[in-house]
C-alpha cells in the first residue's frame, strides 16, 4: 500500500508461493494457492495498517501485477481451475514448438515478429495453451461445452476478485496480452490469423483493456473477515516488467531498467513507436495509461534464470540454507577462480533463443570449492545482463550511461557491485525495493474515475537511490566476459526432444 502523494510504502505483506516440478523441465503453480496468497496478503496488510492507525477506508484503488506468461484455464461455471498454472519458464512445450515450426515455411522462428514482437518459443502463453488443449481432456471438454476461460495470472485474479462465477470480469491488459503470441501489438487486438495458426478458440480469450482504467469492483469474500476492500475499484493492471518500468518512472524514450527476480528482465522505453531488434531482443508493450491514451512500446531482453540460480544452489545442491548465505559464500572468496557457470536450466532466452542449451559449470580445478561456485553463479547473472545490454545498445544506437535496477536480488550488494564492474557503468538502485508493486499502484491511482495519482513528470517524487560505481579495470571485465561467452557456446545443443521414451539424451 502506497501513499498516492509521496509514493511512500505504507504497509505490505508477502507470502512465498510453492513451485511444483512434476517432471524434468516442468514448472507449475496452484492457481488457488496464488489466489489465497492474495487474500492473505490483503488481510494481513490491512491489519498492519490498523496497527499503524491508518484508516483502511483510505484505500482508493487496487492495482494488479503478475508474472506474465504463466497460463491458467478455468471453468467459468464452477470457478475452479482445470489444471495447474503452467509457469512462464516451463519447458514441456518444446515438442509443441517443434511441431508448429514444421508448419512454417523455412521453419522461421520469427514468422510473427512484426505482429507480436516475439519469436516462437516455449516462453509465451500460446504454446502453453496449445499444450493444455492437446493434453488435458478436462480442458478440451470445457472448451467444447463453452465453459473454459483462458488467462494469464492477472486475468485469473481480476475475474476471481470481481465476483468469479457470479459475474467476474474476464479481462487482461495490453502488456500481458502482448506476451501471448496471439495479440497484434499495433492494432491492439487479438489476431484471428494467429489464433487460427495455434488453433485456439477466440471465445476463451479475455477482453483486452488499457493498463489504467476501472475493470470492476472488489467483491466481499467470506475469506475476507474484515471485508475491508469491498467495493474498491481494481483499476490498474500491468505485467510485472512493465510495472517495474513504470515504478522506476521510465516514461521517457530511451530510459531503461533491469529487474532481478526469478529471471532477469531489461526493458527500454522506445516511446510510441515499436522498434524491432536485429540482435535477439523482443518488442513488447510497455504500458497504455488509459482507454484513450496511446500505447508505449519497449525493447526487452529476457533472461530465464537469475534469482532461480540462487534458489537452485540452496534447494537442489544444498550448499547454503538461505539466499543470504550464498551472498556470504561469494563474498568470502571475491572471485570465481576461473570457474564459469551458465545456468541454462530452461534453455537460453535473449539474445540466443536456444531451447536446446542446458546449464554447465566449467573451468573447475581441484582448488574450486562451493564459495567459487556461489561467486560464479552471481557473476552469471551479471554476464547475462551484459549480453542483453550489449544487444540493447546496438539496437538503440545510444549506449546506456547507467543502469536502473530493482527486484529482490538487488538487496545483494556483492551482486550489484559485480554488475557495475562487468558493465563498466554505474548501477543505480532505489532505496525502496518494491518498484513493481509501486508501478501497479501508480496505474491504479491514475485511472479515470480514481484520479488520486498524477503521472506528470513534474509531479513525480524523486526517489532516493544507492549508486554502485565500477571498481575494476575494463580490460579485466572484457577478459572475464569473453571467457563467459566461450562457456555459453559449450552449453548449446544438449537436448533433442525425439530421444527414446521421452527421456533427454
Amino acid at each position: 500500500v502506497f501513499n498516492a502523494k509521496t509514493a511512500e510504502l505504507l504497509s505490505h505483506h508477502q507470502v512465498e508461493i510453492k513451485q511444483e516440478f512434476p517432471r524434468e523441465g516442468w514448472v507449475e503453480q496452484d492457481p488457488k494457492e496464488i489466489l489465497n496468497s492474495v487474500y492473505e496478503c490483503v488481510e494481513k496488510t490491512c491489519e498492519k495498517m490498523k496497527q499503524l492507525n491508518i484508516n483502511v477506508a483510505n484505500i482508493r484503488a487496487i492495482g494488479v501485477t503478475n508474472q506474465r506468461e504463466t497460463t491458467v484455464v478455468w471453468d467459468k461455471t464452477t470457478g475452479e481451475p482445470l489444471y495447474n498454472a503452467i509457469v512462464w519458464l516451463d519447458l514441456r512445450t518444446q515438442s509443441t514448438v517443434e511441431r508448429l515450426l514444421k508448419r512454417i515455411p523455412g521453419k522461421n522462428k520469427t514468422f510473427s515478429k512484426f505482429k507480436t514482437g516475439l519469436p516462437l518459443s516455449t516462453y509465451f502463453s500460446a504454446v502453453k495453451l496449445r499444450w493444455l488443449l492437446d493434453n488435458v481432456e478436462e480442458i478440451r471438454k470445457a472448451v467444447e461445452d463453452r465453459r473454459a476461460m483462458f488467462g494469464t495470472i492477472d486475468s485469473w485474479l481480476i475475474w476471481s476478485l470481481t465476483g468469479g462465477k457470479n459475474g467476474g470480469i474476464h479481462c487482461t491488459d495490453v502488456t500481458n496480452a502482448s506476451r501471448t503470441m496471439l495479440f497484434n501489438i499495433h492494432s491492439l487486438e487479438w489476431d484471428p490469423e494467429l489464433c487460427k495458426f495455434f488453433d485456439i478458440p477466440m471465445e476463451i480469450l479475455p477482453n483486452v483493456r488499457s493498463s489504467s482504467e476501472v475493470y470492476g469492483l472488489m467483491v466481499c469474500f467470506p475469506v475476507f473477515k474484515s471485508g475491508a476492500l469491498t467495493g474498491v475499484p481494481i483499476s490498474g493492471c500491468l505485467g510485472d516488467q512493465s510495472a517495474a518500468l513504470v515504478g522506476q518512472m521510465c516514461f521517457r524514450d530511451g530510459q531503461a531498467k533491469n529487474t532481478y527476480g526469478t529471471g532477469c528482465f531489461l526493458l527500454c522505453n522506445t516511446g510510441q513507436k515499436s522498434v524491432f531488434s536485429e540482435h535477439g531482443l523482443i518488442t513488447t508493450i510497455a504500458y497504455k495509461m488509459g482507454r484513450d491514451k496511446p500505447a508505449f512500446y519497449a525493447l526487452e531482453g529476457s533472461v530465464a534464470i537469475a534469482g532461480a540460480v540462487v534458489r537452485w544452489l540452496r534447494d537442489n545442491l544444498g550448499i547454503a540454507k538461505t539466499s543470504q548465505e550464498v551472498e556470504k559464500l561469494a563474498a568470502d572468496v571475491g572471485t570465481s577462480y576461473g570457474c564459469y557457470f551458465v545456468p541454462a536450466f530452461s534453455g537460453l532466452y535473449a539474445p540466443y533463443w536456444e531451447p536446446s542449451a542446458r546449464g554447465i559449470i566449467c573451468g573447475l580445478t581441484q582448488f574450486t570449492n562451493k564459495s567459487h561456485i556461489a561467486f560464479a553463479a552471481l557473476e552469471a547473472v551479471c554476464f547475462q545482463t551484459r549480453e542483453i545490454l550489449d544487444a540493447m545498445n546496438k539496437d538503440c544506437g545510444i549506449p546506456l550511461s547507467q543502469l536502473q535496477v530493482d527486484g529482490g536480488m538487488t538487496n545483494n550488494k556483492i551482486l550489484m557491485q559485480l554488475q557495475s564492474d562487468i558493465l563498466c557503468i554505474p548501477v543505480v538502485k532505489p532505496s525502496m525495493p518494491e518498484t513493481t508493486a509501486l508501478g501497479a499502484a501508480m496505474a491504479a491511482g491514475a485511472a479515470e474515475g480514481v484520479g488520486v495519482w498524477s503521472l506528470n513528470p513534474g509531479d513525480l517524487t524523486a526517489v532516493t537511490c544507492e549508486r554502485f560505481e565500477p571498481q575494476i579495470n575494463p580490460e579485466e571485465s572484457e577478459y572475464r566476459y569473453a571467457r563467459w561467452k566461450k562457456a555459453v557456446m559449450k552449453s548449446m545443443g544438449w537436448e533433442t526432444s525425439d530421444s527414446p521414451n521421452g527421456k533427454p539424451k
